[in-house]
């Protein structure tokens, strides 16, 4: 069975720019993108990303994720994460 995952993820700053922080998992589009906002706003935080991965858990089997939206200070490359 297929699911949609929805998540916010800060990321926070680092010596070398900004590094992944704690994802948190919404549940939908809308949801993400306005948690990934309010994430942007912590000081702590160098920016962060809405997006959605689609898959079937069962098989371990997801697709790429979908960026929504960013804010602030995001990494170009996000293929490493």
């Amino acid at each position: 069975m297929s699911v949609t995952y929805y998540v916010a993820l800060p990321f926070v700053r680092t010596e070398d720019g900004a590094a992944p922080g704690q994802a948190q998992e919404m549940p939908n589009e809308s949801a993400a993108v306005r948690r990934a906002e309010v994430m942007s706003h912590d000081p702590a935080n160098a920016g962060a990303l809405a997006f959605k991965r689609t898959g079937d858990p069962s098989l371990g089997s997801f697709a790429d994720a979908t960026i929504l939206r960013k804010f602030g200070e995001v990494p170009d490359n996000l293929d490493e994460l």
